[in-house]
């Protein structure tokens, strides 16, 4: 009974609705006002005309300006200004990000990779310009990610090393991952062997998200340790809420081909825990990014924010 009138009092208290719907708005703040300002950045880096074949630009700019919400440079921004960076400190960095996860995406979609024909609600890229061509945009993204953190005169010259470094070993750690997920299709797997997977494949780019946002800002070591430790649990849980997402949303709602993980015998969390296990599973590690937060001692109500954000986007 007294379960019974907890829940009632949840639910009927209109201040804490009245929270969530603030909250969820200042999220969709974040994410409208991240993507104006990086892909303003990005279309600076990779204007529509300019010296090059003309096709492979186009192939670069379809991908790059598919929409999307910018999760990984939203990151950057939430952890930088946490931390006190200003946002012409981070949009830069977080443009490459998002050319990274680009670049990565095209790759991702080949025929000889995970072949796919659609992706964020169109054509993939090697269905609109050839494989050849989408294989040479995804190669020159990668490449010119670097170049544009390598050329960013706004950070110091430590800051960009620093950034260069540990974007060169998160773009490792994503084709380590994209191999070992090519090699576990159809194979049982352990939840350990699943998660090695995904901390590679998914995991690293978010990890470096959030580095790249507190290098910016030049917390301290001890900062920098507590912003690894959430951004791990966060990494993680992406990947839990997007292997949920292909088993419960269509097509039309996901962008891409509902499905594709069961039908090409990926190894999934749902494929080895079922779908309340998994979400479950979902929840405990949202609360172990929640604690992880709590060591930041300032406000991460944006942080907070961008973890609910992935535990409820399945539902």
């Amino acid at each position: 009974m007294a379960v019974d009138n907890q829940k009632h009092r949840k639910i009927d208290n209109p201040n804490a609705i009245n929270d969530n719907h603030s909250r969820m708005s200042e999220l969709k703040d974040l994410f409208d006002e991240v993507s104006r300002q990086v892909n303003a950045e990005l279309d600076w880096l990779i204007p529509a005309h300019g010296s090059g074949p003309q096709n492979l630009r186009d192939a670069m700019r379809w991908s790059l300006f598919a929409g999307g919400k910018h999760f990984r440079p939203a990151l950057v921004f939430a952890v930088g200004r946490t931390f006190g960076a200003d946002d012409e400190q981070l949009v830069r960095t977080a443009a490459a990000i998002e050319m990274i996860h680009t670049y990565s995406l095209i790759h991702d979609d080949l025929p000889s990779m995970d072949d796919d024909d659609l992706r964020r609600g169109r054509e993939t890229c090697h269905k609109r310009f050839g494989e050849a061509t989408a294989i040479l945009a995804g190669d020159a993204l990668q490449v010119l990610s670097f170049q544009a953190i390598g050329e960013e005169e706004r950070l110091s010259e430590w800051k960009r090393i620093k950034l260069l470094s540990g974007l060169a070993r998160a773009a490792a750690k994503m084709v380590v991952g994209q191999q070992l997920d090519l090699e576990a299709e159809g194979k049982p797997l352990s939840l350990k062997e699943i998660e090695n997977i995904h901390t590679n494949k998914t995991g690293a780019l978010i990890e470096f998200s959030a580095y790249a946002g507190a290098v910016i800002a030049e917390v301290s070591d001890e900062k920098l340790t507590a912003v690894s430790e959430f951004a791990s649990k966060l990494g993680l849980l992406f990947q839990i809420t997007d292997d949920l997402l292909d088993r419960t949303q269509t097509t039309e709602q996901l962008g891409k081909t509902a499905g594709k993980d069961v039908a090409a015998g990926k190894a999934t969390y749902p494929g080895n825990l079922g779908i309340e296990e998994t979400r479950a599973f979902a929840r405990e590690i949202y609360d172990e990014a929640k604690s992880a937060l709590a060591k930041f001692d300032c406000s991460t109500r944006s942080l907070e924010d961008l973890s609910t954000f992935l535990l409820t986007r399945y539902s």
